[in-house]
């Protein structure tokens, strides 16, 4: 039986070669498939399929989707993405990229984007359309109707890091009723559907193949004739292109055998480079195709010069699909940032100014894309509206595109991506008109509690978490944030006042490299080796005298405190060359913090005397400034500004800098006396809180001496000390 099975899967895939061959490959035996059919395997991939899932989930007329090997293909693929994107330093390989980006795009998030893009396109230009009805999750917004006569069939739509292909499927119902309203079929529909308006482009070849597989069923819904048709949707697969005869180019005009060859070279490194490739000229593909397809090979084909034709025209459809404009480009894109060098240099030489991630370069890519008017949708990481790395992107949409809809979704509301996510619209149009901001950032509970969020506003706009707002709001504050929720009065006092980088010099701190050898905690080196409330080097001889008090940050404490660490200042020549800018500031008083923090950004007064690390960057200013300074920082109108600059948990050194500071501040007495108690209050309790341990009763202390049992306590529990006292061990072993 398992012999006449294997015989007969084999003959069927074959046989489903004739009518998807993008899918089913010819195969000569089982030996060539990925798993062996069995059919009396109860554990076997297909027993599983047929068996452990309900027959409805693949039944579209019930409550299937034709998206479902989709998610299957996600859940296979969640190994190899987990091992990808936890790997510690080095950059992702590029046999790795598929495995590091490969997301499912939540269901809810693909129709948003689909029906605030495609949608909302067709309806600018169709006045009397109904189709606003089917489109669930259009958000409400002001509709500027057009006049420009309209070619369905020359609408065209691209996902150009398509995946399985399921905002192409999405896209394709939205599609197929359009055609219904001019009247055709929806058998005709789906046919012309199919060949005139959904591209895509993949550089995984599995991922590209469902997506074809899943387009083909979906069109087999609305034409069940689609099989036989001898139409293919156009998704195309980047492939290397290499190793191409001389016997091709020899056969080839002069003119055409050069463009052929540059082409051939850029496309090497296709699989690494994907969607975005540049091309220095617009090249005439139907041109070039014409003569490739002329070429002929002997017989025997020894040079392989069938395959290299083959490959040059799906690297012309490709190129084909790069160069066109597009009325609507909607994709979840790569998120990823540590590149290889030939992909870091290729993207320095094209995208230097949005070279912070992989997503941020398809942002601006896809926005070259558009024709006037058009539609890019996307769903990335948030970071993009908010921290340094991506103001020249944020400056870029600002100044010269429209950000039609954007939804801030709850900080965690996206497992699957491990980064906050946020979803938009961007328009190719300079209007800066009103757009439509949601913001989820307060509800907790997933994509489920989002996806219900985000229907309650569709429904009743009055719910409290819609904004619009003009984005020429967004000039006003120091780094152009988008920050939509933001009332016109508090935008306008970062114009009426100063930056708090006016009033103090904001620096990031220095980075040992290796904590383990040149930081220590407090009870851990004897205090006759310690040198405190220094403010001068020069004066301190280091051959005595080379541990110093090391702010680091720590956890959630304003005015005073987290004095937990020492750093090895006579050994600073290993570790310190990059800092030497910095030194003038060094062992001065300084206000300190900690860049990262789960909800409220805490400050600290630190007296002289320490170093700073860059997880504790500090401000430093004159005395008539400092308590003042130091209470805005700790105020609840500083963590506001913050959270309009960059509300993700770092703080970054760059953010405090675009503060606004009321002068005013400097000549409120009150404000200054009330912030120097403060600190006064926090460095007594600070300074005392150790009297509340008898550090005697534990023998793992038993060896520290007097003085550090004196020191500024660490300790919280007793299993602190035992692990902190383990760690200890481990470190004097190693250095010392």
């Amino acid at each position: 039986m398992n012999d006449l099975y294997k015989m007969i899967f084999i003959k069927q895939a074959n046989k489903l070669n004739d009518v998807l061959p993008q899918l089913f490959e010819k195969i000569a035996d089982y030996s060539e498939l990925l798993f062996t059919p069995n059919y009396t395997d109860v554990n076997g991939v297909i027993h599983k399929l047929v068996n452990d899932i309900d027959e409805a989930d693949f039944d579209v007329t019930k409550s299937g989707q034709v998206e479902i090997i989709g998610w299957l293909y996600q859940y296979y693929n969640t190994e190899p993405h987990e091992r990808v994107v936890n790997i510690t330093g080095g950059a992702v390989k590029r046999a790795d990229i598929p495995a590091a980006t490969q997301l499912f795009t939540t269901d809810w998030v693909v129709r948003y984007m689909v029906d605030n893009s495609l949608g909302k396109y067709w309806i600018e230009h169709e006045a009397n359309s109904k189709i606003d009805k089917d489109l669930k999750y259009l958000l409400p917004a002001d509709i500027k109707r057009r006049t420009d006569d309209l070619n369905l069939e020359n609408i065209k739509i691209l996902d150009n890091a398509m995946g399985s292909g399921h905002i192409l499927v999405y896209a394709f119902d939205v599609l197929i009723k359009m055609y219904e309203e001019r009247g055709y079929s929806s058998r005709e529909a789906a046919s012309l559907v199919l060949a005139n308006n959904i591209v895509g482009l993949e550089i995984d070849k599995r991922a590209y193949q469902l997506a074809y597989f899943a387009l083909m069923m979906k069109a087999r819904e609305y034409n069940r004739r689609i099989l036989t048709s001898n139409i293919s949707p156009r998704v195309y697969v980047f492939r290397d292109v290499t190793n191409i005869p001389d016997d091709v180019y020899k056969q080839l005009s002069e003119t055409t055998a050069t463009e052929i060859k540059a082409l051939v070279t850029l496309f090497s490194d296709a699989t690494e480079l994907g969607s975005i490739m540049q091309f220095e000229k617009q090249y005439d593909i139907e041109l070039l195709k014409s003569e490739i397809t002329k070429i002929k090979a002997d017989e025997l084909d020894v040079f392989g010069i069938a395959a290299s034709k083959d490959s040059i025209i799906n690297m012309l459809n490709i190129i084909n699909v790069l160069q066109i404009k597009y009325e609507v480009v909607v994709t979840n894109p790569p998120y990823m940032n540590k590149f290889e060098t030939s992909l870091k240099k290729y993207i320095n030489n094209h995208f230097k100014a949005y070279k912070g991630d992989l997503f941020s370069v398809f942002i601006f890519n896809n926005l070259q894309m558009l024709k006037p008017d058009g539609y890019a949708a996307y769903m990335t990481p948030f970071v993009w509206m908010f921290i340094k790395t991506y103001e020249a992107l944020r400056t870029y949409i600002v100044d010269n595109k429209q950000i039609s809809s954007l939804i801030q979704m709850e900080y965690s509301a996206f497992e699957e991506a491990t980064v906050p996510i946020n979803t938009f619209v961007i328009q190719n149009s300079p209007n800066h008109e009103l757009g439509s901001y949601v913001k989820l950032s307060e509800f907790t509970g997933g994509m489920v509690v989002q996806d219900q969020k985000v229907l309650e506003i569709i429904e009743n706009p009055d719910t409290g978490y819609l904004y619009r707002t003009n984005q020429a709001n967004f000039k006003k504050i120091p780094g152009s944030p988008i920050a939509y929720w933001v009332s016109p009065h508090t935008s306008n006092t970062f114009i009426e006042n100063s930056a708090a980088s006016q009033y103090a010099e904001i620096v990031s701190g220095m980075t040992t490299g290796n904590n383990d050898k040149y930081m220590r905690s407090w009870f851990e080196v004897s205090f006759e080796n310690v040198a405190f409330n220094q403010d001068n080097i020069s004066d301190i001889d280091l051959t005595q005298q080379y541990w110093f008090p090391y702010n680091k940050g720590g956890h959630f404490r304003r005015w005073y405190g987290n004095n937990d660490y020492l750093v090895n200042w006579a050994k600073h020549d290993e570790f310190n060359r990059s800092k030497t800018t910095m030194q003038h500031l060094y062992l001065k008083s300084s206000i300190t913090w900690s860049d990262i923090t789960s909800s409220i950004f805490s400050a600290r007064a630190s007296f002289k005397g320490a170093f700073f690390d860059v997880k504790g960057s500090s401000a430093f200013t004159d005395e008539k400034t400092y308590y003042p300074l130091l209470a805005l920082l700790n105020s609840p109108v500083c963590m506001m500004y913050i959270n309009i600059i960059n509300p993700t948990i770092t703080t970054q050194v760059g953010d405090l800098k675009r503060v606004p500071f009321v002068e005013d501040l400097l000549n409120n007495s009150k404000i200054s006396k009330m912030s120097k108690s403060q600190v006064n209050a926090a460095k007594f309790d600070w300074d005392s809180f150790e009297t509340s341990w008898d550090f005697t009763q534990h023998p793992l202390l038993s060896k520290i001496d007097e003085h550090n049992r004196k020191s500024p306590p660490i300790i919280d529990t007793i299993s602190d000390v035992c692990q902190k006292s383990a760690k200890f061990r481990r470190r004097i072993n190693k250095y010392g």
